[in-house]
């Protein structure tokens, strides 16, 4: 299973921003849209940077409220690692394992195509494995 299965599933959408955007308005966006990160972009769409909720909690914790007056640029993650449409689901799920992040925007031909989080990884791969399951027993009976 492929990363870009998951997006045919459950779509391509991304909430982005600018580096200017405040931290406010980033809360009040990822409050509202019920979203765990922002992909932060340039004028041309380019990936400048992705910020989650736990770098807003990292940042309010850093400087206290004074954080949330700052720019996103402040406290974004600038080192963006990013996938590729036909990787697999298990390579990515290494990477954000091993790397200890939960979100991973989608590139494909220089452009962001989409985001994936942990949990859609784990719920593509949990259905995966039932599948396998499910023809593992229909083999059996018939044998």
């Amino acid at each position: 299973m492929t990363v870009a299965s998951i997006l045919n599933q459950k779509g391509r959408d991304v909430t982005t921003e600018r580096a200017e955007t405040s931290m406010r308005e980033i809360c009040a966006i990822l409050g509202a849209k019920r979203i765990g990160a922002i992909v932060i972009t340039d004028a041309k769409g380019g990936i400048k940077g992705i910020i989650s909720e736990r770098d807003v909690v990292r940042a309010i914790s850093e400087d206290g409220t004074d954080a949330l007056d700052k720019p996103v640029s402040a406290y974004m993650t600038a080192r963006v690692v990013t996938c590729d449409p036909m990787e697999t689901v298990n390579t990515v799920m290494a990477r954000m394992t091993g790397g200890r992040f939960r979100h991973v925007p989608v590139v494909k031909d220089g452009k962001l195509d989409g985001l994936i989080s942990i949990g859609d990884v784990v719920k593509h791969r949990i259905a995966q494995i039932e599948q396998e399951a499910e023809d593992m027993r229909n083999y059996i009976a018939m044998t």
